[in-house]
């Protein structure tokens, strides 16, 4: 009877997926951000060979022009943009907890009201309001001024729009506070009313305090529309200071350096609000 031959053993080591594979995917993603860098590169690069840096440096990067700007762009426009923003902000933090604790109220009147304001003042632009405050209560009400004149009239209006977005804020974070502290403070003997003020709105607040921040930066800028209501050399802005400058030296870098000016707040005020969130992500 033939011996039929035994198959001969394969003993070679299966070989690993990431050997088939080709490049490993560490490797393959330092290929793709390798790319991604050289692509932007080569954007950038062909971009500004482009420019004409020295149309661009007699227009708007005129060194003896931007000496012009000060010191008025720091001890006058700076500090009424400044002036303009807060007041108009801590109107807002106010009027924005009444609007929030009104939409939570178990009073239909209460809630339809605050809702009311709410959808009309952030469904209308921001400069709309400023037209109202400016020539609609004049005509409505005659011989009524606002206290403070000018400085009044922005920090109201500022006041009005930002409470509406406040509002929200307040509301969502005060539904954020367990309801098993307001148990508790109502197990203790406290009162509604009592139990809202000292116990959840204190927590709410510390929740809010990053978007209340970002409402802060967006405040500082919509201040630039103080200009329709007619500022004088004494109460302007940083927009319109800029643009008045720019348009005595028939030169635009006034502008970039009001630019500039609002940079110095709103990029320190942009990286407290990432650090407030990255805190409130860590501890969360």
């Amino acid at each position: 009877m033939a011996k039929t031959s035994a198959a001969p053993l394969n003993l070679d080591p299966v070989p690993s997926p990431s050997a088939t594979a080709g490049f490993s995917p560490r490797r393959r993603r330092r290929i793709s951000l390798t790319a991604q860098y050289a692509v932007f590169v080569i954007v950038v690069a062909s971009v500004a060979l482009q420019v004409d840096w020295a149309a661009v440096q007699e227009h708007f990067l005129d060194l003896g022009v931007a000496r012009e700007t000060f010191p008025g762009l720091l001890t006058v426009a700076l500090r009424n943009t400044v002036l303009y923003t807060l007041s108009g902000y801590v109107l807002g933090f106010l009027l924005g907890i009444v609007l929030a604790l009104m939409r939570l109220s178990s009073v239909p009147l209460h809630r339809w009201t605050a809702l009311l304001y709410i959808e009309v003042f952030r469904g209308l632009p921001a400069l709309v309001i400023f037209l109202i405050i400016g020539f609609g209560i004049p005509v409505a009400f005659p011989g009524f001024a606002l206290p403070g004149d000018i400085y009044g009239q922005v920090a109201l209006a500022l006041g009005l729009v930002s409470a509406a977005y406040m509002a929200e804020t307040f509301r969502a974070g005060i539904q954020a506070v367990p309801k098993g502290q307001m148990e508790s403070a109502r197990c203790l003997g406290m009162s509604h009313n009592r139990a809202m003020f000292s116990i959840v709105v204190p927590q709410a607040l510390r929740i809010v305090v990053p978007p209340l921040t970002n409402e802060l930066v967006l405040l500082f800028k919509d201040s630039s529309l103080a200009f329709v209501l007619g500022v004088t050399a004494a109460t302007t802005e940083l927009a319109k200071y800029g643009s008045d400058v720019a348009a005595d030296q028939a030169d635009s870098t006034p502008l970039v350096v009001a630019g500039l000016g609002y940079l110095l707040i709103t990029v320190p005020l942009g990286i407290l609000v990432r650090r407030l969130e990255s805190r409130r992500a860590e501890r969360g």
